[in-house]
């Protein structure tokens, strides 16, 4: 069938845009580690025109859909999905870029304190994004729910992060700036990691017909 042959072409550009957007995360926090400049500079100058790419042409893939073959019930459905996906990986593509402009000021300072848990973020919100996508593809609200209850964790480690910092600032007015720096970085994967719940959100709406936004987890 045309439609779903349509269809089955966007999620596998989903898939493709999103390993490119979980790459950008890996190397703003792995840039930022490393202090390697040409790394970050690659997530900016090129990757986020790649994802843009991405943007416009899904855009236009889903309208052709609806326009063309006027789906229907689930196919319906599944396009709108596909389209709130896209643009969710937009703006997650655009806090990476935000996280690498931080990570390039702060590479060429001396460091606030050793990095432990942004990177342990960093690896939280990368996993969120890869299972977020495959609960979409796979229909599976399990893998979808579990991607939602990873979200407190990230939570935890940007409270635990901005207590640090706070501590640092505190005690060192010199410290002011890269721990700010640090906060942004921090509350960037924090909203990455809110932006791929609300992904999964729609996939346990979809999949079991439960709304569980504003609600605790729980199917």
């Amino acid at each position: 069938m045309l439609e779903e042959a349509k269809i089955n072409r966007i999620k596998k550009e989903l898939l493709e845009y999103a390993t490119i957007v979980e790459g950008m995360i890996g190397k703003g926090i792995e840039g930022l580690t490393r202090n390697d400049e040409a790394m970050l500079k690659d997530v900016i100058l090129t990757d986020e025109p790649r994802v843009n790419d991405f943007e416009i042409r899904l855009d236009e893939m889903c309208i052709a859909v609806v326009a063309q073959h006027q789906p229907a019930g689930k196919p319906l459905r599944t396009v709108f999905m596909m389209s709130s996906i896209n643009g969710n990986l937009e703006r997650m593509a655009d806090h990476a870029v935000t996280i690498c402009e931080s990570g390039l000021f702060l590479i060429s300072k001396p460091p606030v304190k050793k990095l432990i848990d942004i990177p342990r973020m960093g690896d939280v919100v990368k996993a969120m994004i890869t299972d977020g996508i495959e609960s979409f593809v796979n229909e599976d609200a399990d893998l979808a729910m579990s991607v939602c209850e990873r979200d407190s964790i990230v939570d935890g480690l940007r409270d635990q992060i901005m207590r640090e910092l706070i501590t640092f600032m505190t005690s060192d007015p010199a410290t002011i700036e890269r721990s700010l720096h640090l906060m942004k970085i921090a509350a960037n994967l924090e909203r990455v990691a809110d932006l791929t719940t609300n992904i999964c959100e729609d996939v346990i709406y979809m999949v079991k017909g439960k709304n569980i936004k504003h609600h605790k987890c729980s199917l």
